[in-house]
């Protein structure tokens, strides 16, 4: 844009020099005069010849020379608006390119409290079958100390092994009540929607704004930074739509399918977490190269 507001100072310029354009002198005039000398005239003094009007002629060019240097001077200053010249507005802007670290930081956020829940929610299934342990373990040995002292009368001292056996059922009594409280309180928790919802916002906010970085970027300097950043955050949406799309078999009881989840889902909170540093540093560069709006 500034070499051709030059170009265009320049032709001006030139134009200006061939017609003889004094300051105060309008194009049309300038023209008019063209055509007029263009006509025989009566000059026996000669006052119209270019002996007399040499120095002028020399003034204007001096003039147009002078003002040509000043546009280029003015075209070699930076632009003090946006990186790539304000020709997208304010979505080249500090709030549109803040807006990728904000809600990535936010996304990053949702995914630790996304991790907690959801291992939280395996807990809550896995102590259920914890408890059906215990009870069959339990029931076992209530069943070696009935055949003990079942045939004894009321009142009778009891055998050696009693005690042991009474003991251990005991033990276990106390491990499926601690269990079964646990249980009762996860589950009041709502753990499985306010994971499944996290998740829901992570897949969909997460990726879109995780695309929105490097278009903003683009938008800014016309041309994309390849490295560790980018690739990183390419491998963050990846394990989303993985861990994502085995939700189905998850819901059929596929124990390898919820597995795989976890795997991907670690994957891409540890991603994320390398990524800090370096986003912290871009941050900070458009910061620097960018003004409010």
């Amino acid at each position: 844009m500034k070499l051709q507001c030059v170009l265009l100072s320049a032709l001006a310029l030139d134009t200006a020099s061939a017609l003889h354009v004094t300051p105060g002198t309008s194009i049309r005039t300038s023209v008019s005069q063209a055509k007029q000398s263009s006509l025989p005239s009566f000059d026996p003094m000669g006052l119209h010849s270019h002996e007399v009007f040499g120095e002028d002629h020399q003034h204007g060019m001096k003039g147009a020379s002078a003002a040509l240097g000043m546009a280029l001077i003015a075209a070699s200053q930076p632009d003090a608006a946006f990186a790539k010249g304000g020709e997208y507005g304010i979505w080249e802007g500090r709030i549109v390119s803040l807006a990728h670290p904000v809600v990535m930081g936010t996304m990053y956020a949702a995914s630790a409290f996304a991790a907690f829940t959801g291992f939280q929610w395996r807990r809550l299934r896995e102590i259920g079958n914890e408890i059906s342990d215990l009870k069959q373990q339990q029931s076992a040995v209530s069943k070696k100390l009935d055949a003990l002292t079942g045939s004894l009368d009321e009142g009778a001292p009891k055998p050696a092994g009693a005690a042991p056996l009474e003991a251990e059922v005991k033990s276990f009594q106390e491990q499926i009540d601690s269990l079964s409280a646990t249980r009762k309180e996860l589950a009041a928790g709502n753990l499985r929607d306010k994971h499944y919802q996290v998740g829901s916002v992570i897949l969909g906010l997460g990726t879109a704004f995780a695309i929105e970085g490097p278009v903003n970027t683009f938008l800014r300097a016309q041309k994309l930074f390849p490295g560790p950043h980018l690739y990183a955050g390419a491998g963050v949406v990846v394990a989303w739509a993985m861990a994502a799309s085995l939700v189905p078999l998850m819901s059929k009881g596929k124990e390898s399918a919820r597995s795989a989840h976890i795997a991907f889902n670690v994957l891409a909170l540890g991603l994320f977490t390398w990524q800090i540093p370096t986003g912290w540093q871009i941050t900070q560069k458009v910061i620097e190269f960018t003004k409010f709006p």
